[in-house]
């Protein structure tokens, strides 16, 4: 029995400091703000799927029902080439939004060490949240990114299903939730 006593206490050692890290959570600190204050003033869409993700900061998940318009959705991943040359033209969007409208980020399918790495390097911030298995994806019927979901005050849905410059953002904004924003 003595013989066995050293041998648990070094088992249980070395067992502590072999535990693998939750491959979900990053490495890399997390860019993105936080996505509590995500609630505007408009109406619930029904139309968005009734699912919920959680926030890339962690915390409490947020159903995509309960976030109200105007807002607006961007679909995106790290390793989709149009995703990265849109990216920051959404931060540019989120920057003027002034509290009139959200803006929120959905990664897709993504590593999270990868979307907080590109993410942090482009200056990317707004509220995001993280959605490992494409199921947002998935249920809007959506084969590709990036995606862009702008849901107006009223409530109703509309998804632009390509990148987009500055210009044809403030255009879709203006067209789908109502809100004039400049360049």
């Amino acid at each position: 029995m003595r013989r066995l006593v050293p041998l648990i206490v070094a088992v249980l050692a070395l067992s502590a400091c072999t535990t693998a890290a939750d491959p979900d959570e990053p490495d890399i600190p997390s860019p993105f703000a936080t996505c509590s204050p995500l609630e505007s003033s408009g109406v619930a869409s029904t139309e968005i799927p009734d699912i919920s993700l959680p926030c890339f900061t962690g915390g409490e998940g947020v159903k995509l029902r309960d976030l109200r318009g105007p807002a607006v959705i961007n679909l995106w991943a790290s390793w989709c080439g149009p995703c990265r040359e849109e990216l920051p033209v959404i931060q540019g969007l989120a920057d003027r939004a002034d509290g009139r409208f959200t803006v929120l980020g959905v990664d897709i399918g993504d590593d999270r060490d990868a979307a907080a790495d590109f993410a942090a390097t482009r200056g990317v911030n707004f509220p995001t949240l993280y959605d490992r298995e494409k199921r947002l994806l998935d249920k809007l019927g959506l084969a590709a990114l990036p995606a862009t979901v702008f849901i107006d005050a009223d409530g109703g849905m509309y998804v632009h299903r390509a990148a987009m410059d500055v210009d044809q953002l403030i255009e879709q904004v203006k067209k789908h939730i109502g809100v004039t924003v400049t360049r």
